[in-house]
């Protein structure tokens, strides 16, 4: 399933039970949507009171082209209502649960749902461990379930629990920070470690990483390219700011010279605000389940408009992925540098027009 067709068929679910009359959630009210993805399905309903929660930059954009009021985090008063797309992630999901419990007014309803594919009976039985026994309805291979809470139903050790999961911790043994939410949040991506492993220490200038997460390869530069002068951080979910933040930090601590650096919440696929020397990315090829190519094909272009002349392009993807024919037509020297479990890796140069 597309994002847009995933996006539209959790909103119909989720809004199932409002339309069947079983909840009440209405224009008037004060409305807090979590994980909060547009679609046809929901747009039209919000009324002023409405606030989006969103830290992925194309749906938080997508979002506020809609007229919705959208933010990273809301944070003023409580609402009548908290609506959650809940996401793939258990453990985020969990955090929203946790967010909903402490934003919604004692009385007040709490719907969420999630495909069906996607661990939707355990994401129920999650909410219910939360807060006590739901009702629940399947629409669009879809699963919607919701509760009218009394707060002294919460589990508050529950809560604490699950409000925990939202922070950011150490893993890897304390070597880097990362939270729940991000791509390989608790470990290095193979791909991005096979591409760090054929990285030469000889790169130089300014360098940029593209879809950088919590921030691995950006360190890894640092770490073993003495001639980089700035690395700049390009991540389209905002969860990553603080983590690839402290791991920089730690990274430049290792160095003599200054190297600035900069975090960009920002969709890639709209193109690079700077140019660079020379550009690192392991992209993102999907978003809900079925590959998406033309994701890390958008990342080749925008790498490609961002370069200077001499520069190079450092790229890992799964073998499978077709990339070759974008490469070729904007690069002059495409080289493939390694093949190995599944993924490869690939070096351009000579950048075109």
């Amino acid at each position: 399933m597309s994002g847009v067709g995933e996006s539209q068929a959790l909103a119909e679910a989720l809004f199932a039970p409002v339309d069947d009359g079983d909840v009440l959630v209405g224009a008037a009210q004060r409305v807090l949507v979590l994980g909060a993805r547009d679609a046809d399905a929901w747009r039209h309903r919000a009324g002023a009171g409405w606030r989006c929660e969103q830290t992925f930059k194309p749906w938080a954009q997508a979002l506020a082209r809609a007229g919705l009021d959208v933010s990273e985090t809301v944070d003023d008063g409580d609402f009548d209502a908290v609506l959650v797309f809940a996401p793939r992630s258990r453990e985020r999901t969990r955090a929203l649960y946790a967010r909903a419990a402490q934003r919604v007014r004692d009385g007040g309803v709490i719907v969420a749902a999630q495909a069906n594919d996607q661990g939707a009976r355990s994401a129920q039985a999650d909410l219910q461990t939360l807060l006590g026994p739901l009702q629940h309805i399947s629409r669009r291979k879809c699963r919607a379930f919701w509760r009218v809470v009394e707060r002294a139903s919460i589990d508050d050790a529950r809560l604490a629990e699950w409000s925990a999961l939202d922070g950011m911790r150490t893993i890897l043994d304390g070597r880097y920070w990362s939270r729940p939410g991000l791509f390989a949040w608790d470990r290095v991506d193979a791909a991005s470690a096979l591409l760090a492993e054929h990285l030469p220490s000889t790169l130089a200038g300014r360098v940029a990483d593209l879809g950088a997460g919590y921030g691995y390869l950006a360190t890894e530069v640092l770490r073993g390219c003495e001639g980089a002068t700035a690395i700049d951080l390009f991540e389209a979910e905002a969860l990553a700011r603080e983590p690839a933040r402290r791991n920089l930090e730690a990274a430049l601590a290792g160095r003599h010279e200054t190297v600035a650096t900069e975090f960009f919440w920002h969709d890639v696929t709209q193109g690079l605000p700077r140019r660079y020397d020379v550009i690192v990315s392991n992209p993102p090829f999907h978003e809900g389940r079925a590959d998406q190519p033309e994701l890390g094909r958008a990342f080749i272009e925008s790498a490609a408009d961002a370069l200077e002349t001499p520069g190079e392009l450092w790229l890992v993807a799964n073998r499978h992925l077709p990339y070759e024919a974008t490469l070729a037509r904007r690069f002059g020297v495409v080289r493939s540098v390694a093949d190995r479990d599944g993924f490869k890796v690939i070096a351009a140069t000579q950048v075109r027009a």
